[in-house]
Formats: structure tokens, sequence, C-alpha cells
């Protein structure tokens, strides 16, 4: 039996590649005979760049940028070097990320995109021209005003000012001023692979629903909203660019709303992305079964998360899919209704999470052998 393994990271813990070799441990266990085939994934957040640059030539890059609070931190991104035409591969939560500031120093008011505009300077700079940016796991609520900023664009008050960095600022925005913008962001082309489809304002939008995980109280938040919804206001006056309510545009703390307006990128699910890069079709193809997984499987994973997205790939040429979660959590089975035929949970007693994070190798193992052992059945 042939077996292509697509796992999600399981977040903190293994990357897609690690949770993958788990998976195939288990089934060789069942199945000696089984061929199997891995391939990284992500839905847009963390693992984009692992993803793509693990199955194309290219090479990694590395730079000190501003951090959300202007910390001085190492990003990396990769460069794609299969054509003339150089394309980078980088994921905003490298230089803009919640994991980069510390629980008790988090501050959403200030925290600002600008390393990611300065990750996005360096590329030109190296003369990429096609960029695949990943946005998840932001720190950040300023609309990508800071990514622009990195890039020339000035954000002004009423008296001339430039604003400081921040989404609690942007309430002060009077006027854009472009003329100073980097020469060669003309030149390129953005893909946004968005893990989410929040609009920019709104009670679905950035601040409201991802706010608060930032470190956001309810009177922030409120603040927040309403600065973004005026800075939507200019950006529509001053460029002509409706972000408002466009789906994805509240992505990365409404960095989808800066790629659009500053960019002209292309805002698309994060996994199809993902898929197209890696060749997912072309190993369908091959495969008699795919398995996919994350940490978490619940209500909020049919929606664009990794498993579905591979699921449905696996779907359009007819393939079986099982899947294998850390944990099964509240509306896990409505993945049954999106291309996933079976789940299973590493997790099968009650157990400390800290003792289950450290037992997951032989756990998710353990739930592939036990997949692996009624496929085939199934099979004889």
């Amino acid at each position: 039996m042939r077996v292509l393994i697509a796992m999600d990271s399981f977040k903190g813990s293994f990357s897609s590649l690690e949770a993958a070799a788990f998976v195939e441990r288990g089934i060789k266990r069942a199945d000696p005979e089984a061929e199997c085939r891995t391939v990284a994934v992500a839905d847009g957040g963390e693992g984009v760049t692992r993803a793509i640059m693990a199955c194309q030539p290219g090479r990694e890059q590395t730079l000190t940028v501003q951090g959300p609070l202007a910390e001085p931190v190492r990003a990396m991104y990769g460069v794609v070097t299969k054509s003339r035409e150089l394309t980078a591969v980088m994921e905003m939560a490298e230089a803009s990320g919640l994991n980069l500031v510390e629980a008790g120093k988090r501050d959403v008011l200030a925290a600002s995109s600008f390393g990611t505009g300065q990750m996005i300077a360096h590329a030109l700079e190296q003369g990429c021209r096609r960029f695949i940016l990943g946005l998840g796991g932001s720190a950040t609520n300023d609309g990508g005003a800071g990514m622009a900023a990195a890039l020339g664009i000035r954000f002004l008050d009423e008296a001339g000012a430039e604003l400081p960095p921040g989404g609690g600022h942007l309430g002060k925005l009077d006027r854009i001023d472009c003329s100073g913008v980097h020469p060669r962001l003309g030149e390129a082309s953005f893909v946004a692979a968005c893990d989410v489809n929040n609009p920019l304002c709104g009670p679905q939008g950035a601040s409201v629903v991802y706010g608060p995980q930032k470190g956001a109280t309810p009177e922030m938040v409120a603040l927040l909203d309403g600065n973004l919804r005026h800075y939507a206001q200019i950006l529509e006056r001053d460029l002509g660019c409706l972000v408002a309510e466009r789906p994805g545009a509240g992505a990365a703390g409404g960095l989808g709303a800066g790629l659009l307006a500053f960019c002209d990128a292309q805002l698309q699910k994060g996994i199809d992305v993902v898929l197209e890069a890696v060749g997912f079709d072309e190993l369908a193809v091959w495969a008699d079964l795919v398995i996919t997984g994350e940490g978490r499987l619940d209500g909020q994973t049919v929606f664009g998360k990794t498993p579905v997205g591979v699921a449905l790939g696996a779907k359009r040429h007819g393939k079986p899919v099982l899947a294998i979660a850390g944990s099964l959590g509240p509306g896990a089975r409505d993945v049954l209704r999106c291309g996933i035929d079976g789940i299973e949970s590493a997790v099968v007693a009650p157990v400390s999470l800290e003792e289950a994070i450290r037992q997951s190798p032989d756990r998710i193992a353990d739930a592939a052998e036990r997949l692996m052992h009624m496929v085939v059945a199934i099979r004889n």
C-alpha cells in the first residue's frame, strides 16, 4: 500500500515532518510492506516557509529586524531559486510574531509589523520579485501600517508628523504619503497565505476576534477596531483601496489589509498555496491512502485548517483520508463532512498536558498503528 503522510505541525512541539515521521513509524509496525511518502504542509501560519523550502531548490536568508516592540530579533526567510525570477517565502511571525513577546510584556496598542516590512525590503534588494507570505501568529494589530512604513510609506497626523508605531495610534491618521515607497516594490507580486478569512473591522474583525489573545482589554478592543475602521477609510480615500470588509483583510492583525493596499497582494487560503507549491496533486495521484492531522481536531478545523485542506485535495483524486490528532475537541466530528473519512486521537486516557507532550512521539505512532491495522483488515 502506498501511503502519503501530510501532517500539520503540532504547534510548540513538533514540526510537520517530525509528526509525519512518528506516523510512518506506526504505519510500518502495522504493515511493514507499506510504501510511505511524507510532505510538509501548513495552513498559512507556522511552518509555511519550512514546508515550501523542503521541496524547492533554494537557500535561507537570516537578518536582524525590529521585533513587534522594536527590539532586535533574528528572522529567517527562504529564497526559491528554481527559475530566474527569485521567490521569497516568508512568515510574518518570524519578525512580528506573538511568540517573540513575553506574555507579561505584550502591548497590542504599540506592537508593529515594521520588521515584516524589513524582511520584504531585504528580499527585494536580494532580487526577489515574487513573494509568498504566511500570515498568522501575529503580535500586532496595526493593519500592516508598520510593514508599509518599513517600505518607505509615511503615515501622517493632522500636523504632518509621522504617527508612532502600533494600531493604538491609527485613529490620528490624517493622510498617507507614498512618495518615498521602495523603488522595487511595484515590480513585485505578492501572495498572502491566510489561515483565517476575517474582515478587518467589526464583530468578526481582527481586533474583536484576535485582540484579546494579544493582551487587549475590552476597552482596547473597541479602540483598535475604531482605529482600523478609520484607517480603512483613509486607505479608500488616498489609495482607492476598499479593505474593511474583504475576507482575509483582518488576518495577522490586519496585515492582510496592508498587503492588499500597498502590495496589491492576492489573499489566498494558506493550505491551498502550500499544497500547490509542494506538488500535492501529483503525490495524491500516487497514493492509495492519505493520512493527515494536527495537534487538535475540533470545530475550527473545518475553516481552512490543514487537515481539511489536505482532505479536499485528496478527494479531487478519489483518495481515502484518515486524520490523527493530539486530541479531539468539540466539533471534531464536523471534519467527517469535509473529506476526512476517519479520525483517531493520540491521547486515549486521562493524562496531564506535560505528560501528553512528552509522550507524543509514541502516542502518535500508536494512533497510526491502530488506524493502519484497521485499513489492512479491511483490504484483506
